[in-house]
């Protein structure tokens, strides 16, 4: 009988984590180095970063950080190639920052183009072009890669803005803007590189408990079909899952990990 376990294994393949210092950056990092692969830990957060490596390392797992600033991208094809020759290949990419202004969060009435302007362009262009030079990078290198861009339940479907309200929070159009390209975007570079082997999917979840007021958490946990938010540590298989074989005739695809938000 085969051994279906086995196909969930990352041993010997590298995976890159870009935004891998965040509050799912972490934990993705951590899965991924838990089944076996070489993580690359790619974040701005120098200090951040290096407590996770650290942490993996004492596991038994193996990482390594590397600064990298995601909206900066004039020698990212160079640095695709040292890092490749670095740490000897390239397997899996995941796309998981979320660089954004100092003014990020806006109601539409206060919103300025050139805010408007410049997410769109730090978030989503960051994520088409990263994922574009990995892909080429992967071909290159004849690497049957899998490459994989964090979404929303905002990139497929409208806000729902009643959750927010008695808060101060709200759901920027930036982000529905950044969403939505990004999971058309991975399914148009799936189309492209499908010959070559090289796999893009995207994941998107929904919201994830990170000390958000309570007046929100209760609308939201309504509305959800499982009763509840997310916690972090329920993203990271999503990951392990489309980075191994286990996923290996699956490309294009947007996976939901929302409690059934988007369903209703």
């Amino acid at each position: 009988m085969k051994n279906y376990s086995q196909d969930f294994s990352l041993e010997n393949k590298v995976a890159f984590v870009c935004g891998g210092a965040g509050l799912i950056g972490r934990e993705i990092a951590m899965a991924l180095a838990n089944f076996g692969a070489k993580v690359i830990v790619l974040d701005v957060n120098r200090t951040k970063a290096m407590s996770i490596v650290k942490e993996i390392r004492h596991a038994g797992g193996s990482a390594h950080f590397e600064f990298f600033d995601s909206t900066k991208l004039t020698t990212f094809e160079k640095k695709l190639a040292q890092w490749y020759k670095k740490y000897s290949g390239m397997d899996v990419w995941v796309n998981v920052t979320y660089p954004r202004t100092s003014d990020w969060g806006l109601a539409v009435e206060k919103l300025k183009l050139d805010s408007f302007k410049k997410n769109v362009d730090m978030h989503l262009v960051s994520y088409v072009w990263m994922s574009r030079c990995v892909g080429l990078a992967m071909k290159k290198n004849k690497i049957k890669g899998s490459i994989i861009n964090f979404g929303s339940i905002y990139g497929v479907q409208a806000s729902d803005f009643t959750v927010y309200e008695g808060t101060d929070l709200t759901m920027p159009m930036a982000y529905a803007a950044i969403k939505a390209g990004i999971v058309n975007s991975s399914r148009y570079l799936a189309s492209y590189f499908g010959k070559d082997g090289i796999r893009f999917n995207t994941i998107c979840p929904g919201g994830v408990k990170d000390n958000q007021p309570s007046a929100f958490v209760k609308k939201y946990e309504h509305k959800v079909p499982l009763k509840r938010m997310a916690v972090k540590e329920e993203i990271p298989m999503s990951v392990v899952f489309l980075a191994s074989k286990a996923s290996s005739y699956i490309t294009g695809e947007t996976l939901m990990v929302d409690g059934g938000w988007t369903v209703v």
